[in-house]
């Protein structure tokens, strides 16, 4: 996969990836600053890390299958690992000013 292409997936991982929220934030996990990592390669192989607000947090598992699902939609994306990680710990710093103007942080 060339250059542009690669970019041009990414983009497209990037929008998708913005409509995946916390079901208790109304704010999509990308804005939210919980992607650390993406990760594409030439034969269409992701892997994205990721984490969330809280360790404990109660929907974990559905974000995440959520995250996978609709990764794997994107064309050009052959399959998606999602790595749950906890370094660097999240904080609200993290967010984009879009996202803390929504919440209330600005």
């Amino acid at each position: 996969m060339d250059n542009d292409t690669k970019l041009k997936i990414e983009e497209k991982i990037i929008d998708m990836l913005k409509t995946v929220y916390d079901p208790e934030i109304p704010v999509n996990v990308y804005d939210l600053g919980l992607i650390y990592k993406i990760d594409l390669q030439d034969d269409g192989e992701l892997t994205v890390d990721m984490t969330l607000t809280a360790p404990n947090c109660p929907a974990a598992d559905f974000i995440m299958e959520d995250v996978r699902q609709k990764l794997e939609s994107v064309e050009g994306v052959k399959s998606a690992q999602i790595n749950l990680v906890f370094e660097p710990e999240w904080d609200k710093d993290m967010m984009t000013e879009e996202a803390k103007l929504e919440l209330g942080f600005m």
